[in-house]
C-alpha cells in the first residue's frame, strides 16, 4: 500500500512526532508512506529525513496549519496521484488534501489540537472539506465536538492516538534528585511561564529540565533571573528522545493553556514518572483514574503545592494503572490500529470499483 501523508506544517512537535512514529510502524508493515509538508522547519524536515522517510516540501506559506491555499491544493495534485490512500494532518493540510485528492481515493484526516482560530473562522470550508473525509481521528474531546458540529456523520469519526516512546532509557547519571522535567514547545498554550512562576514561589524549589524550543524561550530566561531560581532551571532546548531526561524524574509537569492529549505525559507515565497537568480540554480524560495529579488552570500556587507533594512522596497517583494506559499506545500498537482502517477503506474502494465496472459491463 502506498500512502501520503499530507501535513501542514512540518516541526518538532507533538503532532509531528506522532505522525513520524506511526509512519515507522507502518512501514515494518509494508505500507509505505511519502510526507508532502505545506511548510517545514529545517529541524522537522531533518527528523523525517533522518528517520528515512521521503518528504516534499511546497514551503510558500506562512501559518499554514489553518490556512485555506488553494496553491497549495494545486501543488498537491500531481504529487498525490497513484497514492492508494491519503492521510492529511492539521486543518490546512486535510483541507487542501479534500480540494486535491481524485474521487474514489480514501481520504483521512487528522486533527491533533482543538480547533483554535488565529483569524477569522473557517467552519464553511471546513464543512465543505468534511464532506470529502472518509474516516477522521480526533485526539481530543473538543475537536471531535467540532466536526460533529459541523456534520460530519458520527460513523467516520474516530478517536485519534499517538505513538509515543517506548521506554527502554536509563535516567542520566548526571541529573540529581529531585528533579522536575517540562518537555514541549517554549510556547503561551504550553504554559511554560507557569511552570517558572509556581516555581518562585516555593521556599526550596528542585532541579528543573526545560526541554523544547519557542517563541518564548528568552523571556522564560529572563523571568527564571528575575526570581531567582537560574541555579535550578535549566534550558536544555529540543530532545529526542526524552527518555533520558524522564527516567527515574520526580514528577513531569504539563502545565498547558490548551491540550487535547499529551504525548509527554503519556510518555511519562510509560517510565513511571507522576504527572503533573492542569485541567485543561483532554488532560482530565488522560489523567483520569488517578494516572495523574490535575491543578486547576492558570494557577501557579496549586502548581506549586502539587509539585511539593510529588517531591515529599504524597501525590495519589496509581502508576501501575498509568504505565497500562501508556502502553495503549506502543508505536507497534498504534500502528496495527491505524494500519486496520487503511485496509478496511482501500478494501472499500476496490469493492466499490468492481461494482462500477459490473455495472458498465
Amino acid at each position: 500500500m502506498q500512502v501520503a501523508r499530507v501535513i501542514a506544517k512540518l516541526e518538532p512537535g507533538g503532532a509531528q512526532l506522532g505522525a513520524l512514529r506511526l509512519t515507522q510502524s507502518l512501514r515494518e508493515r509494508g505500507i509505505s508512506t511519502r510526507v508532502l509538508a505545506g511548510e517545514a522547519t529545517l529541524h522537522g524536515a531533518r527528523l523525517f529525513r533522518e528517520a528515512g522517510v521521503e518528504v516534499d516540501v511546497w514551503g510558500r506559506a506562512g501559518g499554514l496549519q489553518y490556512a485555506c491555499s488553494a496553491d497549495f491544493a494545486a501543488w498537491l495534485r500531481p504529487r498525490l496521484a497513484g497514492a492508494d490512500l491519503v492521510h492529511a494532518h492539521m486543518f490546512g493540510g486535510w483541507w487542501a488534501a479534500s480540494e486535491a485528492v481524485a474521487g474514489g481515493v480514501p481520504l483521512i484526516a487528522s486533527e491533533h489540537n482543538e480547533i483554535r482560530w488565529p483569524e477569522e473562522p473557517r467552519e464553511r470550508e471546513m464543512e465543505r472539506a468534511l464532506r470529502r473525509v472518509d474516516v477522521f481521528f480526533g485526539h481530543g474531546p473538543a475537536t471531535r465536538a467540532h466536526v460533529l458540529r459541523l456534520g460530519l456523520p458520527p460513523a467516520r469519526l474516530r478517536e485519534g492516538s499517538s505513538a509515543v516512546e517506548s521506554p527502554t532509557a536509563q535516567a542520566g547519571a548526571w541529573m540529581p534528585t529531585p528533579r522536575l522535567i517540562f518537555a514541549g514547545r517554549l510556547h503561551p498554550e504550553k504554559g511554560p511561564d507557569l511552570l517558572i512562576e509556581a516555581l518562585g514561589l516555593m521556599q526550596r524549589p528542585p532541579a528543573t529540565y526545560v526541554l523544547g524550543a519557542g517563541p518564548t524561550a528568552a523571556e522564560l530566561r529572563r523571568r527564571v533571573g528575575e526570581l531567582g531560581i537560574d541555579p535550578i532551571v535549566q534550558f536544555v532546548g529540543w530532545q529526542a528522545p526524552i527518555g533520558p531526561w524522564l527516567a527515574g524524574a520526580t514528577a513531569c509537569v504539563v502545565p498547558s493553556r490548551h491540550e487535547a492529549w499529551s504525548q509527554t505525559a503519556v510518555t511519562a507515565m510509560a517510565y513511571g514518572v507522576p504527572v503533573i497537568g492542569a485541567a485543561v480540554e483532554g488532560l482530565p480524560l488522560t489523567l483520569a483514574e488517578r494516572r495523574g495529579e490535575l491543578v486547576a488552570p492558570e494557577d501557579p500556587a496549586a502548581l506549586a503545592r502539587a509539585i511539593a507533594r510529588a517531591v515529599d512522596g504524597s501525590l495519589d497517583v496509581d502508576l501501575d494503572g498509568a504505565r497500562r494506559y501508556a502502553a495503549k499506545f506502543s508505536a507497534e500498537r498504534v500502528g496495527a490500529r491505524y494500519a486496520e482502517v487503511y485496509a478496511e477503506l482501500c478494501d472499500a474502494r476496490r469493492v466499490a470499483e468492481r461494482r462500477e465496472l459490473s455495472a458498465a459491463a
